[in-house]
């Protein structure tokens, strides 16, 4: 069956699936997720936080949260720390945005892993295996992923060495577009940005009062090689204007709406739990 891609019933209930609300309040919205990270900490019996500062808006706001967490259980008399961990590959082009996140975020604890060469390691193996690639294209594309996901292995090490949970930035638009890497950046132990849209994310961080450049900078995964610092826009084929405009059920225009759609669906085995046969009774 098709399914007109203007439909507002589905518009609706995938922003309801994604958790986004009809209504959004900066401060309201600031003061309960810095409060869930708080809480959860407090209920879980952990150290701390473990996350991961790329230099982009959504981690800036996830990394400044999870420290005035941190130091709110402190305050109280507890104990807790927040790590925060700059994951390049290599040189990062944009590396001194992410010296700027790091130095507004200002977290309890900073470390540095280089991923390089976990990951040229992996690839070595796999070719020394005998794994070919349709194109150098293709194997860009896989390489990415394997940064991603080794991004992770880091930050779980990190994790399980301190006793800390591994915070993940996963917030509504990426979601509704499947832009992530099953177990790289789409695995966490909390992702406080949940249900978000990315204008509201940086709603937060204007509030945060984080640097403007970085509250406004084009989002880029920055994964493929091929096309360092790709905008995600380009990946997409629509604007974050219109998938938040989307989400939030205001209209787009019907080839948006198709586009979002056809994205959902084709990723729609990276929202799910793995695939299990029925259990026969």
């Amino acid at each position: 069956m098709t399914v007109n891609p203007q439909s507002p019933a589905r518009q609706g209930a995938l922003a309801r699936t994604l958790g986004v609300s009809g209504d959004f309040d900066a401060a309201s919205e600031l003061e309960a997720r810095i409060a869930f990270l708080e809480r959860y900490l407090l209920e879980t019996g952990k150290a701390g936080y473990v996350l991961g500062i790329s230099g982009g808006v959504d981690s800036l706001v996830a990394g400044r949260m999870a420290q005035l967490a941190v130091e709110r259980i402190r305050a109280h008399g507890g104990r807790a720390l927040f790590v925060a961990v700059r994951l390049p590959h290599g040189e990062q082009q944009d590396e001194r945005d992410a010296a700027q996140a790091l130095d507004f975020i200002s977290p309890d604890h900073r470390m540095r892993v280089d991923i390089k060469p976990a990951v040229d390691a992996q690839r070595e193996a796999l070719a020394k295996a005998g794994l070919a690639f349709a194109d150098e294209a293709a194997e860009d594309f896989v390489a990415g992923n394997m940064k991603a996901r080794q991004r992770m292995i880091a930050q779980y090490a990190i994790a399980g060495a301190l006793d800390c949970l591994v915070i993940g930035t996963d917030q509504a638009a990426e979601a509704l577009m499947g832009f992530f890497t099953k177990h790289g950046d789409g695995a966490a132990d909390l992702i406080p940005l949940r249900g978000l849209t990315k204008r509201r994310v940086r709603g937060l961080g204007l509030l945060l009062a984080a640097p403007a450049n970085l509250v406004t900078k084009a989002p880029t995964a920055d994964l493929e090689s091929l096309s360092p610092l790709r905008p995600d826009e380009e990946a997409f084929g629509v604007t974050y204007d219109e998938i938040d405009a989307y989400l939030e059920g205001r209209p787009v225009s019907a080839d948006a709406a198709a586009t979002i759609l056809r994205q959902y669906d084709a990723t729609e085995h990276k929202r799910r739990p793995p695939a299990a046969p029925a259990v026969l009774e």
